[in-house]
């Protein structure tokens, strides 16, 4: 379904008061500190991340999934979602798609569906961590790192069939994501999965399009438990390099340890001008689909403070790849989504209003307790009145949870859907 932009006009004219107010109070305590506010609003308008396809359903564990009325049930359904999202927050101007999971059935069709809800294509993804039907080769004891060749010749064979895929749509990025490792001791020699890896990457890398880039994305643990061949930054900056200048880390915020320094490793990815992707959640424990914000929305902005710092000061770092990677088994997914957006705004919004020339004379003076404070001093500013004017300046609603609700979406969903419909590739 699309949302009428006569619907979102309704909805926003109920807060649309309260919101002036509001911004009136906050710009002016902002001008009063020499912040370019309409600047602000304007890099706030521009942003986008890409949602995937994926999350448009109902998540799961390995326990169980609960399903909900007027899941997408295909690739058209869920661009039609992504549209939906993008109508209200106007900051998901792309979606994100798994292979095999969603290989379209007719591109012509897609892409026109694509282009009326101004939705363009984000990287492709690749799928070798379970075994796909009618394949000769098992990804049991992994794919791009498998003792056997023709488990890895398969596995790249599928990276380049993505790779066409993604070409066909317009996308401009492969991200590989691999579940390879070990659960026991001694059951892999290390070096030789890393290297059966990175021989895979380069095999892969070679079928690149000229405009593309690699994103190589790591993950400490799940479902190997031993050990991961892509665990860390370092290892993936390293397959990275070992492939060429189109590859790149990609981080993901819940593929670390607990109480890793994820605002460092992007400072210095950006720093190399190797940091090429980010996928925005939360976590608590092991758990990596949380809503983006939900559990530590301080470390989300002293993530976006390195990443507005690097998008400042390291040109030779390529523009970011932003996308959602989320997927829960309890909310309604579209309205985690659109919640996912508004922390991911917030954050960014509130990194931009630090005052990075005094936190540098601060840091040349050693003064720790001011650097806390210029930090914290942006963090606690209230700037949800600047995601509004944002949105309200391209179309989207001032509240997009309220008027998603107000609108009865879901309901609407329901009637177009049939109340049996259920998510695939989920």
């Amino acid at each position: 379904m699309k949302i009428q932009q006569e619907q979102i006009q309704v909805e926003n004219q109920k807060e649309l008061a309260s919101h002036k107010e509001s911004l009136d109070f906050l710009s002016n305590k902002l001008a009063k500190n020499n912040h370019d506010v309409d600047g602000i609003i304007s890099k706030l308008a521009e942003f986008q991340v890409a949602i995937p396809s994926w999350a448009l359903g109902a998540g799961g564990t390995r326990f169980g999934r609960f399903g909900f009325y007027g899941e997408p049930s295909n690739l058209e359904q869920k661009i039609e979602d992504v549209g939906l999202i993008h109508s209200l927050t106007q900051t998901a101007g792309a979606v994100s798609l798994h292979i095999p999971w969603d290989v379209p059935e007719d591109y012509k069709a897609i892409k026109e569906k694509a282009d009326a809800l101004n939705i363009k294509f984000d990287a492709v993804n690749s799928n070798t961590f379970q075994d796909q039907a009618n394949a000769k080769e098992s990804y049991k004891y992994g794919s791009l790192s498998n003792v056997k060749q023709a488990v890895r010749e398969q596995a790249i064979q599928h990276n380049l069939d993505v790779i066409k895929i993604g070409d066909k749509l317009g996308s401009k990025a492969l991200t590989v994501w691999l579940a390879d490792g070990s659960c026991f001791p001694g059951q892999n020699n290390f070096q030789t999965a890393f290297q059966n890896t990175q021989n895979s990457l380069i095999d892969i890398y070679k079928g690149l399009p000229d405009d593309w880039k690699m994103l190589v994305e790591y993950k400490p643990y799940e479902p190997n438990f031993y050990s991961t061949v892509i665990q860390d930054w370092g290892a993936s900056l390293m397959l990275a390099n070992g492939c060429g200048d189109k590859a790149y880390t990609l981080v993901d915020l819940g593929h670390h340890l607990p109480n890793s320094n994820i605002e460092q490793i992007v400072s210095i990815l950006s720093l190399k001008g190797k940091l090429g992707g980010f996928h925005f959640n939360d976590s608590k424990y092991g758990d990596d689909d949380l809503t983006a914000g939900s559990i530590k929305p301080y470390a989300l902005f002293l993530i976006f403070n390195e990443l507005v710092y690097g998008m400042k000061n390291n040109p030779q770092n390529p523009e970011l790849a932003w996308m959602i990677d989320a997927s829960h088994n309890v909310k309604d997914p579209l309205e985690d989504l659109i919640q996912s957006l508004e922390a991911i705004q917030e954050s960014y919004a509130k990194a931009m209003l630090v005052d990075q020339n005094a936190l540098k004379a601060a840091q040349l003076d050693n003064d720790v307790v001011k650097c806390q404070e210029i930090l914290q001093g942006a963090f606690r500013t209230d700037v949800r009145p600047l995601l509004e004017k944002a949105r309200l300046n391209n179309g989207g609603a001032l509240n997009p949870i309220k008027a998603y609700r107000s609108i009865d979406v879901r309901g609407q969903l329901v009637g177009e859907r049939g109340k049996n419909s259920v998510a695939t590739g989920l």
